[in-house]
């Protein structure tokens, strides 16, 4: 986990592929950005993983030289709502991404838990911890143990992953970690997240059920957010475009007031470029209230 808030870019940016790039590369320019995170994208696996294992070590190696702590976003094949054989075949890409994890000593995968499809909410959500359990318990039998998993909040209203449904998955299975995606909380409450105190809301919320360290240690996406309110998530915008919001200057006034220290990802189209302005942003907002704070003593 972050020893202290971290950003980086969701997959590898693309002027670092237009250099061609190779995914080892990845940490040393990052960390030439100043910048300490990397969530790997895995999203498009099937049920093995789908890069080799050598790969994945050659990695861990590069990320642990630069300081870049590794994350790694599941497929997005996975829906632990359905029927039987779509839920036993989600489990399996849920396992093929926690070994790649393991391989490359990304703490955590990331992951969209499922749909509600036609069945009652509080039923989906029973079926999905249930299903969860089952899967951290087979990754210890594997001894996947220094990887979390990670359900994600979620931005369209038919997906399972209110912030209440991913804190109760988080009290409930053993072995995962708090992933909040401020976009998608923004989209599917039609856009609520308007003032630094409606982002301490969602954080007393989150320490109220899982505790200071849980909150202090968790997982963040951010963009700008296109939403309608019938469905929620349109479509993610950069940050310098005003007409969307949530702004993140409101969010890392709170992660400097309470002293958080997430792991932050970003996820506009500028992947790298708006992870360093969400850096910056902090670190101006962090140097002033430590001054204040010094100042007023």
């Amino acid at each position: 986990m972050a020893d202290r808030p971290r950003f980086g870019p969701a997959g590898v940016p693309p002027f670092f592929r237009l250099m061609s790039a190779q995914l080892a590369n990845v940490p040393a320019l990052l960390k030439a950005e100043g910048l300490d995170a990397f969530e790997y994208q895995a999203v498009r696996w099937g049920q093995k993983p789908q890069m080799k294992q050598q790969d994945a070590e050659q990695l861990k190696v590069e990320a642990e030289k630069n300081d870049v702590l590794l994350s790694l976003h599941g497929s997005y094949f996975i829906n632990l709502c359905g029927k039987k054989d779509v839920v036993e075949a989600s489990k399996q890409r849920l396992i093929a991404c926690a070994t790649a994890a393991h391989w490359m000593n990304a703490y955590i995968v990331v992951f969209h838990t499922g749909f509600y499809g036609n069945a009652d909410k509080k039923e989906a959500l029973k079926n999905c911890i249930r299903e969860l359990n089952s899967v951290t318990e087979t990754m210890r039998e594997l001894g996947i143990g220094n990887v979390k998993l990670g359900p994600e909040t979620m931005g369209r209203h038919f997906q399972l992953g209110t912030l209440d449904e991913v804190l109760a998955i988080c009290e409930q299975v053993e072995q995962t970690h708090l992933v909040i995606d401020w976009s998608h909380l923004h989209a599917r409450s039609g856009g609520a997240l308007r003032t630094a105190e409606d982002f301490r809301e969602t954080v007393a919320r989150a320490e109220e059920k899982l505790g200071t360290e849980a909150v202090r240690n968790m997982h963040c996406h951010f963009s700008k957010i296109e939403f309608t309110y019938k469905t929620g998530e349109r479509r993610h915008h950069i940050l310098e475009e005003a007409a969307y919001g949530p702004d993140f200057r409101l969010l890392a006034e709170v992660i400097a007031e309470f002293k958080l220290r997430p792991v932050v990802i970003c996820e506009t189209p500028l992947l790298d470029i708006d992870a360093v302005k969400m850096r910056n942003i902090f670190l101006e907002i962090a140097d002033k209230q430590s001054f204040s704070a010094s100042a007023s003593h």
